[in-house]
């Protein structure tokens, strides 16, 4: 009998459920999709904002990592939240040494609440030791004018964001623009053979928590069900349309509640 394939989340836990390693096993288990799950980080959060962060230390990292990877057949990894330098970069070594058929980068760095979630060190390990391993790489308007130092404004902004993140290494760069303005929200995917523009209704709810970490693991999940990078990012942002669409359906929190996981099935 062949193995199972899976999907691994790496990234921070959120104990009010709606992001992190909680949001990405939800979506995947949607899915369809067997995860696992290597903690970098622990956070006190809740959907008004962030109120700690404690990192999971560095050689626990490369020890669950090493755990996981020498026995399960994971196809596909997303990456979130990572904390502090050291463990971005064990992660990238782990990688390096244990590579997998896909990478799903998401380059978590604000809280949807505005909450800067790493600092500066961790931000240069990513860009310089993960972009390059990155399948595709996810950022939403602040990380990437982060990570390319551009004006991310409108459509043009989106696209240039890409090439640069493309440039750098990413095989592709899905640049989200949820943050601009406009009926529609439009995302772009950027790969070495040109952009692709995903776009959508924009939907009105205050229950957005969650949303990136929603979005890549379901690119993550399509990919290890076999889909092709395009049709994978497609899906997965029908998936996140749909989960947003119904998170009024669960009043959780005060604050931006979480968009509901098993709604965008």
């Amino acid at each position: 009998m062949s193995r199972t394939p899976v999907m691994l989340s790496v990234a921070g836990s959120d104990p009010s459920g709606g992001a992190g390693i909680q949001a990405d096993l939800k979506t995947a288990t949607a899915l369809g999709v067997y995860a696992g799950a290597v903690l970098t980080a622990l956070t006190a959060q809740n959907t008004t904002g962030v109120q700690g962060i404690h990192a999971v230390p560095p050689e626990f990292v490369g020890t669950q990592l090493e755990s996981v990877l020498t026995d399960l057949d994971v196809r596909a990894v997303k990456i979130g939240m990572l904390g502090a330098p050291e463990v971005a970069a064990v992660v990238a070594d782990a990688l390096r040494r244990r590579p997998v058929p896909a990478v799903v980068l998401d380059p978590v760095m604000v809280a949807s609440s505005g909450d800067r979630l790493v600092p500066q060190e961790t931000i240069e390990v990513i860009a310089t030791e993960l972009l390059p391993l990155a399948t595709v790489v996810t950022p939403n308007v602040p990380e990437a004018q982060i990570l390319t130092g551009a004006a991310v404004d409108d459509l043009a902004g989106l696209e240039l964001a890409g090439q640069l993140l493309v440039e750098a290494g990413a095989r592709a760069a899905l640049v989200k623009g949820g943050h601009l303005s406009g009926a529609e929200s439009i995302d772009l995917l950027v790969t070495g053979e040109g952009a692709q523009k995903l776009a959508a209704p924009r939907v009105e709810t205050p229950h957005t928590h969650g949303t990136g970490c929603t979005l890549s693991s379901a690119v993550a999940a399509f990919l290890v069900r076999g889909e092709p990078l395009q049709e994978a990012v497609a899906r997965a942002k029908d998936y996140l349309v749909a989960a947003l669409a119904s998170g009024s359906r669960r009043d959780v929190g005060a604050g931006h509640g979480p968009v509901d996981h098993l709604g965008g099935r």
